[in-house]
């Protein structure tokens, strides 16, 4: 009799847990192999209010977009004799929701990613925001140092400062060139684990100059990195 109820509450335990497993699913939901893609830090999300790491720029499916108001941050500047200035005025007139802060916001996180990706040879991460032309020079880099047996250990401390330094409109395309100013651990280890470029213990100061673009007149928001380069 007693195997009987015991048959019995075991079955009724595994109905509770069951039924719980079935709970948790319902609330957490499945993996499915899409969860913890990384987002292009410069694509608009379809929502009212813009994230601070977004670019933003004018809903070209919309056709009273250009009609909006010019933000007034650089307009106010009037007739600069600062090339800069001049610039983002032109591309503000040309992109009325622009604005250059919400850039440089949207570029420092660019500027991260971009250097992990390259740094652990990821290409899948990498072409979705670069150039044809920089993505094969990236692409080339990457297959040179794995068939030397070599990897790479690049670490970000921090971006000390990220500065408009170019900006200007050629044809429907906007230009923007960031200075970033930053400190960095680089090294270069062999096959067998030696250093053979940098020092992993060393924090050295980078400046890089990275230049991104985007088609105005494009419905693709994102912008690519076409043109990189720093000082020794």
């Amino acid at each position: 009799m007693d195997e009987g109820f015991q048959f019995i509450d075991i079955i009724f335990f595994a109905m509770i847990a069951a039924f719980l497993v079935l709970r948790l699913r319902g609330v957490l939901g499945r993996r499915d192999g899409h969860q913890g893609k990384i987002q292009n830090p410069f694509k608009n999300r379809p929502s009212e209010k813009q994230d601070n790491n977004i670019i933003a720029m004018p809903d070209r499916t919309d056709p009273h977009a250009d009609e909006s108001p010019v933000k007034e941050s650089v307009l106010d500047a009037g007739e600069s004799d600062d090339p800069v200035v001049r610039g983002l005025m032109e591309i503000q007139r040309a992109n009325p929701d622009f604005e250059s802060e919400d850039f440089i916001s949207g570029s420092k996180i660019a500027f991260e990613l971009i250097l992990g990706a390259y740094a652990s040879g990821d290409t899948g991460t990498l072409k979705p925001l670069l150039s044809a032309e920089v993505f094969a020079d990236f692409s080339q880099a990457i297959r040179d140092r794995e068939q030397a047996g070599e990897t790479l250990e690049d670490t970000l401390v921090g971006i000390k400062s990220a500065d408009i330094v170019e900006a200007y409109l050629e044809g429907r395309t906007v230009n923007i060139t960031i200075k970033f100013f930053s400190d960095q651990i680089n090294a270069t280890r062999d096959e067998n684990g030696d250093v053979v470029d940098g020092n992993p213990n060393s924090v050295i100061e980078v400046t890089d100059f990275w230049t991104f673009a985007r088609d105005t007149k494009s419905h693709n928001p994102n912008w690519t990195l076409i043109a990189t380069s720093s000082l020794d």
